[in-house]
């Protein structure tokens, strides 16, 4: 899902939290809406690491280029998994909302932001059947690198 996407939809989600519950303070709505966008941080350090520059704008060629790479080899029965992505994986997840629970309470609006977030990505890769793609645990991530 493209950035502007989870943009719109993380201000839409904020939005009817706010409706819902205007109790809410403004700054734990921010977290909200930013986690439900920054998480995908975690796709411009892999596009970092996996084509050598900082540049933004070649972040997004890369993953261009990567989409379309997704499509060819779902097209040939090719299933392979796509680039990790910390930050989205369930052990994080779990992360942050504990320590929403120990620390402080704003970690907790920046997990239901990440959870939305994530939501809306399941959606998508459901929706472009390719499920597969993505590494939902940080444990199995390390265990499959550790036989390598």
């Amino acid at each position: 899902m493209l950035p502007r996407t989870h943009i719109l939809f993380g201000a839409i989600f904020t939005a009817i939290l706010w409706l819902v519950a205007p109790s809410i303070p403004l700054l734990y709505l921010a977290l909200v809406w930013f986690a439900s966008v920054f998480i995908d941080f975690d796709h411009y350090a892999a596009s970092v690491i996996k084509a050598g520059t900082w540049k933004l704008k070649d972040s997004f060629e890369y993953h261009k280029k990567l989409g379309k790479l997704e499509m060819i080899e779902k097209e040939r029965g090719i299933k392979k998994r796509g680039d990790f992505h910390l930050f989205h994986t369930i052990e994080f997840h779990l992360f942050v909302g504990l320590l929403g629970v120990l620390v402080w309470e704003g970690f907790y609006y920046l997990f239901i932001g990440m959870v939305f977030h994530s939501l809306l990505d399941v959606y998508s890769i459901l929706k472009r059947g390719v499920f597969y793609r993505r590494e939902y645990f940080l444990s199995a991530w390390l265990v499959r690198k550790a036989k390598n």
